[in-house]
């Protein structure tokens, strides 16, 4: 039977949403409520008065904490996967004004790295091969020895028929053999 290594899909949008930890959640969701409770509980006016000012306030003052609250917390997952300095970043993220801190850590942040599954390696995005064991992560063609998809038959850069290399056999599970 063959065996199948799944892949996470680290680009997909459910994926990145997954990374928004539960306290980050919870925090958003009480600022938000925190806030409504504010604008039209706490706040001094009369019945009626300026109504649809004090839910236009509350509903924009609360999503904007609540999205900075969602976006401190995927930075303090993201950081981590990227082996950054999580502290600093927090640090930066939460303090500088108007979310300048975000910003510069969407512009600096480095790539995800993952682990050669055979040698623990820190292993950068696109790589095909484990620098230390050599260990093949990702298909590549026998003939040109570039990247291809785990789909094709071909070499889309060469021509190379594909079946013919002897790829590893966690690679071929995906063919019909």
């Amino acid at each position: 039977m063959a065996e199948v290594h799944e892949r996470r899909d680290t680009g997909s949008a459910e994926y990145d949403l997954s990374l928004i930890p539960t306290w980050s959640i919870l925090l958003a969701a009480i600022f938000f409520v925190g806030l409504q409770y504010l604008f039209h509980f706490k706040m001094p006016h009369r019945h009626g008065e300026l109504l649809a000012m004090r839910i236009a306030m509350g509903f924009f003052w609360g999503s904007a904490l609540s999205s900075y609250a969602l976006l401190a917390g995927y930075v303090s997952r993201d950081v981590k996967r990227r082996n950054m300095s999580a502290p600093l970043w927090m640090l930066m993220v939460i303090l500088m004004p108007a979310g300048i801190g975000a910003i510069v850590y969407f512009l600096v942040r480095q790539p995800v790295v993952s682990r050669c599954p055979h040698c623990s390696t820190e292993l950068q995005a696109g790589y095909n091969f484990c620098p230390q064991c050599r260990f093949q992560t990702a298909p590549v063609c026998g003939q040109c020895f570039r990247s291809v998809q785990i789909t094709d038959i071909y070499c889309s850069n060469c021509g190379h028929d594909l079946a013919a290399d002897g790829s590893p056999r966690r690679l071929r599970a995906y063919h019909d053999e």
